[in-house]
């Protein structure tokens, strides 16, 4: 029996239509002949033969008898009901069948969707974290065959990231062992200027190696959990941390605590502090609670960027021509971090410049609820 009835959408939808149509017509006529039953036309019976007694009356003698009223023929509709039984039978029948195709069609609808809902937000899930729960695989054969390779699909982007991880792990211990060393034989030179040329040198590259490496880390998908984050806190901290150092920092503004990683999201903030702090002497933070999202807004007095590149800052590597820090320093993936890890916040980083051009506006939104990570 499987052979020829397999548990497919295509099964489930024709057997469901099929027992809505039988349902439905059996009760349509159940309704008919309970309402027309008393207006269906008798059975004739066949008429006897006249038998003729002595001394009985005639036919054509009794009519004779017969007053003008009494003779008169029986009207059409006089011993009919004056309620139309059968146009009610009819509308009733009509209207169940439309409530049981209707309530058949939901249900349908509702038991086809289910499996498909329930892939779409899989991969919404898998999209903030690799480690969300496997699709449960059931519902007809294409769903269960969906769901089977997406769990699959699944399994070998983790086995992946995991390997790239380890990947990055080795990469990060082989590289920095070779500039320790070249540090350390930098020590027996003589030359002062030669040595102080080329440990500015292997400072770069190991500040660029650290760089590249945080940014493949953020790049890849998160493990950490999602926890209740005070982001006012957070953002006083790391003010806090800039007056040690000597930086004019300004706070207004408040927002209440929100699902988030602590570490990425204090990266993320401290990146776009760091970055405002180059550009200008002055920086303000201001905090503002909406409805829907936290903002976090840090803007600068420095000079800005040019409107027609305030998107590709954001990618990886790029620096401006005219670059807005007043040191040099860094390679161009503090804001590809701090995008990608409001990315995985399901949030967002948007630059505007000031009016006239006096400074950068860089805004952080995270949303109020973020998904369990």
């Amino acid at each position: 029996m499987r052979r020829f009835f397999s548990d497919t959408i295509f099964t489930r939808l024709f057997g469901l239509a099929m027992a809505a149509v039988v349902i439905s017509h059996i009760m349509t006529f159940v309704l008919l002949f309970q309402f027309l039953g008393e207006h269906l036309p008798p059975h004739r019976q066949p008429r006897p033969p006249e038998i003729s007694l002595p001394g009985a009356m005639r036919p054509q003698e009794y009519s004779l008898l017969q007053t003008p009223e009494s003779r008169r023929p029986p009207q059409p509709h006089e011993h009919e009901e004056r309620f139309p039984g059968p146009m009610l039978g009819f509308l009733l029948s009509m209207m169940l069948q439309f409530v049981i195709l209707a309530m058949a069609a939901w249900f349908g609808s509702r038991n086809l969707a289910k499996p498909i809902q329930g892939l779409a937000q899989a991969a919404s899930q898998i999209s903030d974290n690799l480690n969300a729960p496997l699709l449960v695989e059931s519902g007809p054969a294409e769903a269960r065959q969906a769901a089977r390779v997406f769990n699959r699909m699944q399994e070998r982007i983790r086995e992946q990231m995991e390997e790239r991880a380890r990947f990055l792990a080795a990469v990060s211990h082989d590289l920095r062992t070779p500039l320790t060393r070249m540090k350390l034989r930098i020590e027996h030179l003589d030359n002062e200027s030669a040595k102080e040329k080329l440990e500015a040198d292997i400072e770069e590259m190991r500040l660029m190696l650290d760089a590249t490496l945080d940014y493949l880390r953020s790049n890849g998908q998160h493990t950490h959990t999602a926890q209740r984050l005070d982001v006012q806190a957070l953002v006083e901290a790391l003010i806090d941390n800039a007056h040690e150092q000597g930086r004019s920092v300004g706070l207004s503004g408040s927002a209440n605590p929100i699902m988030g990683m602590p570490s990425d999201l204090r990266r993320c903030i401290s990146n776009l502090l760091e970055n405002a702090l180059h550009a200008g002497d002055i920086v303000d933070i201001h905090l503002q609670e909406t409805s829907d999202y936290v903002s976090i807004q840090i803007s600068d007095d420095g000079p800005g960027i040019p409107e027609a590149q305030l998107s590709k800052v954001f990618e990886p590597f790029f620096r401006l021509s005219t670059s807005r820090t007043k040191h040099d320093g860094g390679v161009g993936l503090g804001l590809s971090i701090a995008n990608e890890i409001a990315r995985q916040h399901s949030g967002d980083i948007v630059l505007k410049n000031k009016p006239g051009n006096t400074g950068l506006i860089a805004q952080l939104r995270l949303p109020i609820t973020h998904p369990a990570g």
